[in-house]
């Protein structure tokens, strides 16, 4: 067998991937190592003493070398656990600080991963991999490293001192050891189907239970309890049937691998009895001892089979945790040119993009924003709207043509130095689960109370912030759960007024209010928009009316472009719009 295939089989390419970020604690490592060899080498003095109590002390009478040999033998009980005890504390630092290094590359990873890698991803399928794979992966940092590698050291110290002690009889214990790494080798080469089976599983249960809890009010609201009941449940049983099928193979393997190992046994006392019967060299402590030794050598490896289920669970887990550190990250986040000083002169030259290979999203777009223009962005859901302001940001990345500011192409930009001169609001504006103040100040780190409340003033939300029982320090929940769309959407509006960007995105800012709610946000977002490049995408007339160039798109393209005026007189489909209610002044 080509050693890559057996590389694949035990997993070893990701269980090296673990294991380098041992690396990074050298003294953790030398220190466990150092309590696991000493206290391994303990293991070996009782059975030696008991040798010598019996072929020595009894038959000779020797009373005065006893409790020496008793004390020696406490002592070294006391020396291996204590040992032990050592291990198992500096294992738990050494493992934490490597999990917490795992996690955090992990948390990092994602944070720079390109939006279009999570589009095609379940927010509860991430939050898995960084949780419950992490976790399991653990497992084989305590387990498989730790106990491991005692287990291993056990096995080779005891071989050496069985064969030095009869070699006829450590042979004989040898026999079952090919049985039992071809069933090792079996179980592992049939394991990670069902393990990855399994993490699938868990995944899609976590995902759909994350949806069902963000979308809560929906399922109550269209009284579907029963069916999401339903659904949870058919997830959850092929999390149990995953979990049976490895349980299975583990109820067969298990047993047939303790059996193995008693067959050794069993055979060793056969061929011992019949040696000391023959009144050849071995003595009864010999054998005695040997015993002891037999039982310290199957014990360990039947801890290894046990390990083997572990690792080839945490292999698993970790192809998952690495397929994240694996993917590409979004390009160019701090590489490229500066921005500098921007006055906000935005050009589309033929841009085209896709989404997907099958069909393009936007078709040869030109437009252009010049500095302190608003331009609106008008044509039915799925037309190219907001396409166009997430290739302006880099959220994604035009196929061809250009996308420039103040004659820069966006493309040789940093990233970071883009998005600052970027203020966004969105349709559904995101609060983060803490106060208000926490929510404003992502948008400037430094703002003090007066800032705050400054921003809240022009974006019409202070009145209501200062109603709240803790003014800037009230919680607003998961989403901003605890406010309403309006008072969400107006904190969102101060949030970017304290960003203070040169560019302005509006997606849809004012859907979803009712007349008094929009005119309030309305004033905010005409406040907001003084002196900037403004994008708005719209279907309320109020919105865009004033805007000083309308693009119409349809199927990705732009097909009408002027002013409100213009447009109207044109008779297209913009005009079309305004008689529907597409574009409704009063809705």
């Amino acid at each position: 067998m080509h050693y890559r295939r057996i590389f694949r089989i035990w997993g070893v390419s990701t269980t090296l991937r673990v294991l380098s970020y041992l690396k990074r604690y050298p003294l953790l490592a030398s220190t466990q190592m150092l309590c696991a060899v000493i206290g391994t080498l303990m293991v070996i003095v009782f059975p030696k003493v008991t040798q010598v109590i019996i072929d020595e002390v009894i038959p000779q009478g020797q009373i005065e070398r006893l409790l020496p040999l008793v004390l020696i033998s406490l002592g070294a009980f006391f020396a291996r656990d204590f040992l032990n005890a050592m291990r198992i504390l500096v294992n738990n630092v050494f493992e934490q600080k490597v999990i917490y290094d795992l996690r955090s590359d992990l948390y990092d990873k994602i944070q720079r991963l390109p939006l279009q890698w999570f589009d095609n991803r379940p927010t509860g399928d991430i939050m898995t991999r960084v949780s419950e794979d992490v976790q399991a992966m653990e497992r084989v940092l305590i387990d498989g490293i730790e106990q491991g590698a005692v287990s291993i050291l056990q096995i080779l110290v005891v071989g050496i001192v069985m064969f030095s002690m009869n070699a006829t009889l450590a042979a004989t214990a040898m026999i079952p050891i090919p049985f039992l790494v071809i069933g090792a080798v079996w179980y592992t080469s049939t394991a990670r189907d069902r393990y990855r089976e399994n993490r699938r599983a868990t995944s899609d249960m976590n995902s759909l239970l994350h949806d069902n809890i963000a979308g809560i009010r929906q399922i109550k609201t269209y009284t579907m309890e029963d069916e999401e009941h339903g659904r949870f449940n058919r997830a959850s049983e092929r999390v149990r049937q995953a979990t049976l099928r490895i349980m299975r193979a583990w109820a067969a393997y298990n047993p047939a691998m303790s059996f193995l190992g008693a067959v050794g046994s069993v055979i060793v006392i056969g061929v011992g009895g019949k040696l000391a019967i023959d009144g050849g060299d071995l003595k009864a402590g010999q054998l005695t001892a040997f015993l002891f030794f037999l039982a310290l050598f199957y014990d360990p490896i039947g801890k290894l089979h046990s390990l083997n289920q572990l690792i080839q669970s945490g292999r698993a887990a970790g192809e998952r945790v690495f397929e994240i550190l694996d993917s590409d990250e979004e390009l160019n986040m701090t590489e490229g040119e500066e921005l500098g000083v921007v006055s906000g002169h935005v050009v589309y030259d033929n841009v085209s993009f896709s989404y997907t290979d099958r069909m393009p999203t936007l078709k040869e777009v030109n437009l252009e924003a010049k500095p302190g223009q608003t331009i609106a962005l008008v044509g039915p859901t799925g037309a190219g709207k907001s396409t166009i302001i997430n290739l302006l940001t880099r959220f994604y990345e035009h196929d061809e043509g250009t996308v420039s500011i103040d004659g820069r192409c966006v493309s040789g930009l940093k990233k970071d130095s883009l998005r600052a001169a970027i203020g966004y609001v969105t349709q559904e504006s995101f609060l983060f689960n803490g106060t208000v103040r926490e929510n404003l100040v992502i948008a400037k780190r430094d703002a003090d109370d007066a800032a705050l409340w400054k921003a809240l003033e022009i974006a019409n939300a202070d009145t209501f912030i200062r109603n709240m029982p803790d003014g800037l320090d009230t919680h607003v929940g998961e989403r901003g759960v605890k406010l309403s769309v309006g008072e969400k959407q107006r904190v969102s509006i101060a949030r970017a007024l304290l960003k203070n960007p040169p560019i302005l995105l509006l997606d849809e800012a004012t859907a979803s209010v009712d007349t008094e709610t929009e005119r309030l946000i309305q004033e905010a977002l005409e406040r907001l928009m003084e002196n900037r490049t403004s994008f708005v995408i719209a279907h309320r007339l109020s919105t865009v009316r004033n805007a000083d160039r309308i693009y119409v798109l349809s199927g990705g393209e732009i097909v009408e472009e002027g002013t409100h005026e213009e447009l109207l007189e044109h008779g297209g489909i913009y005009a079309e719009l305004c008689k529907t209610s597409f574009l409704d002044e009063d809705s």
